[in-house]
């Protein structure tokens, strides 16, 4: 029985450890909530708030008209009705194409709109002329009760994206999006005085998490969606996660 009770208190231990664990991660919706609704659209991330997300994750474009869109890929062909390149169109154009499901393409006024400051949205600078167009939208924003620059992340592969924005903001918070050795995204993180580093989820380990955290990055690992794996990163002590299904995170 002495051993039974022991065993039961070390068991409670490791609960309550990683409860506790759980509720201090931040959960992003990748796309909104695209495990259940078409990604990047109002419909969800409005799911994505619904369920909870501390933060939301967007893809942005400019347009030929020169507006700042929601959208991930550079063509149109795989998600919408349409085909050809998001940013060869204009707004009034894009307006008019369909996406999976019914929905349509949002700028990111609408998205900000939506959201109105209830959770931080993360930005990623999809194209080479977003940088700048992006800031300024910001800036209008700034002067709304519900936004403020630590409600916003900035992120982006395209490193030298991130170097323009940094350059025209220094307070908005960045992070540094990498497919590769995440430790390489070190030096970059550092240049541009960024808040994390947000790599691959299959490209982290015990040895670079421990190290990009000692050089005091936060680590938001991408699109993360397996129960299992969901809870070795976070027994391994990341501290986000961005996944299609906010749900599968309890806090």
């Amino acid at each position: 029985m002495r051993i039974r009770g022991v065993l039961v208190v070390l068991y409670l231990s490791i609960m309550s450890i990683y409860c506790e664990s759980q509720k201090n991660i931040v959960i992003i919706g990748h796309r909104g909530a695209k495990g259940h609704l078409a990604e990047n659209t109002l419909p969800s991330i409005a799911k994505a708030i619904d369920l909870g997300v501390n933060g939301i994750e967007i893809d942005v474009f400019k347009c030929a008209s020169g507006e700042l869109v929601v959208f991930h890929d550079k063509t149109l062909e795989d998600l919408t009705n349409a085909s050809g390149y998001i940013e060869d169109l204009d707004l009034d154009s894009i307006q008019r194409i369909e996406v999976l499901d019914g929905y349509t393409i949002p700028t990111l006024n609408e998205v900000m709109d939506l959201i109105q400051g209830k959770v931080f949205l993360n930005i990623e600078l999809k194209g080479s002329q977003t940088a700048i167009e992006t800031n300024n939208l910001l800036e209008e924003y700034f002067d709304k009760e519900e936004w403020s620059t630590e409600k916003i992340l900035i992120s982006s592969f395209i490193w030298e994206e991130l170097k323009k924005f940094r350059q025209i903001n220094k307070e908005i918070p960045i992070a540094i999006l990498t497919e590769d050795d995440p430790l390489d995204a070190i030096p970059v993180g550092l240049e541009l005085d960024a808040v994390s580093i947000n790599p691959d989820y299959e490209t982290l380990n015990d040895e670079n998490i421990q190290k990009i955290q000692k050089n005091g990055f936060k680590i938001y690992p991408w699109t993360v969606n397996a129960p299992k794996d969901i809870r070795l990163l976070i027994d391994k002590g990341v501290d986000g996660i961005i996944t299609d299904f906010p749900e599968r995170i309890v806090k």
